[in-house]
């Protein structure tokens, strides 16, 4: 039998140990917990591309105004048209604050069509913010034969896309299904710039599902010089420098037709956004928005986006949040329609 005094002090150790191994999960500051550390910037999509320039140009300048000043250190996982991107951001083991992604409009919506692969769920991921909204464009070089919707319809065109969901290949299942067109879609190059380049090769004639602001931060050239047929437009609303250039639900009639495509076109408005995994501390999902928003204000880097030419019009998180809602709460019978037209069967 031990005595009383060996007793005490084996609870007295047994107390220590306790309190040794509580200590350190005592919840710093942002400011605290920030200070020295580096935070790995997921960017889901490819090297080159409208995406990677828009985020590694944020990148520079977001660390020095979150609380702390981590550095940002972006690494690219482009596969899957932003699905294996996402899903490391939502399924990464330490929520602790070090990891965020920047992530493509397309695959905010992926759970609620029923994208197999998707391990995430939108609406419990923590969205920080997003630079600005997406205007999808149809574009042919200006040697094309093919210039006009209707072209788009008399002609069989080939096109070319990226991964099964990325914007570059939904669209043309979209327009082939909802307005009659013709295209037919080349899948599976790199995202990035290896769609461009195979335009510029000849060895397709055009892409439907470009950002507009891609467009001009990663080939600004073909708009300088006036490379390009701009025959659709595919957004919310007209974008103000495309006045002349028709919107796709011009070419609707049909009301059940016209809100499965404003579903699908839904994506854009959130355009590239930013998100932390679901269960980081608040405190420091707070830093990391407020710097988002400081950012955003930032001389030095309105300066650079200026010069490559980035479009910002940007959305906090609480309104990507409730554009989400917005969109998972569609009736189900126009959830299954759209879904038909994003997600390819396998």
């Amino acid at each position: 039998m031990l005595s009383n005094a060996k007793l005490k002090l084996l609870r007295c150790f047994a107390v220590l140990g306790v309190a040794l191994k509580v200590a350190p999960c005592v919840a710093d500051t942002a400011d605290e917990f920030y200070r020295g550390k580096q935070i790995t910037m997921i960017i889901a999509g490819g090297v080159g591309g409208g995406y990677d320039l828009y985020a590694r140009t944020f990148a520079r300048h977001y660390g020095k105004n979150i609380l702390g000043s981590p550095q940002i250190i972006p690494k690219n996982i482009p596969a899957a048209g932003g699905l294996a991107g996402t899903n490391a951001v939502f399924t990464n083991p330490e929520q602790d604050g070090l990891t965020i992604g920047a992530l493509t409009s397309s695959i905010t919506l992926d759970p609620l069509f029923g994208a197999p692969g998707a391990r995430f769920d939108s609406l419990q991921l923590n969205w920080i913010g997003s630079l600005g909204k997406l205007q999808n464009v149809c574009i042919t070089l200006h040697t094309s034969r093919i210039k006009t919707v209707q072209d788009l319809k008399d002609n069989i065109v080939v096109m070319g896309g990226s991964g099964a969901t990325s914007d570059s290949a939904v669209m043309p299942r979209v327009l082939n299904a909802l307005l009659g067109t013709k295209i037919r879609l080349i899948p599976g190059y790199d995202a990035g710039a290896a769609t461009e380049m195979a335009v510029e090769r000849g060895e397709i004639e055009g892409i439907c599902g470009l950002g507009w602001s891609t467009l001009k931060a990663a080939r600004p050239d073909w708009i300088r010089d006036q490379k390009l047929n701009v025959i659709l437009q595919m957004g919310m609303k007209k974008h103000q420098e495309l006045p002349n250039v028709p919107m796709a639900q011009d070419f609707v009639v049909d009301p059940v037709k016209k809100r499965i495509l404003e579903l699908i076109l839904l994506r854009q408005e959130i355009g590239r956004p930013f998100a932390a995994p679901p269960n980081i501390p608040a405190e420091r999902l707070k830093a990391l928005r407020i710097g988002f928003e400081k950012t955003i204000g930032d001389p030095n880097f309105r300066k650079e986006a200026d010069q490559v030419l980035m479009e910002i019009d940007p959305l906090n998180g609480k309104e990507i949040t409730e554009l989400l809602h917005q969109a998972y709460g569609a009736p189900a019978h126009i959830v299954k329609q759209a879904s038909e037209l994003v997600i390819p069967i396998q």
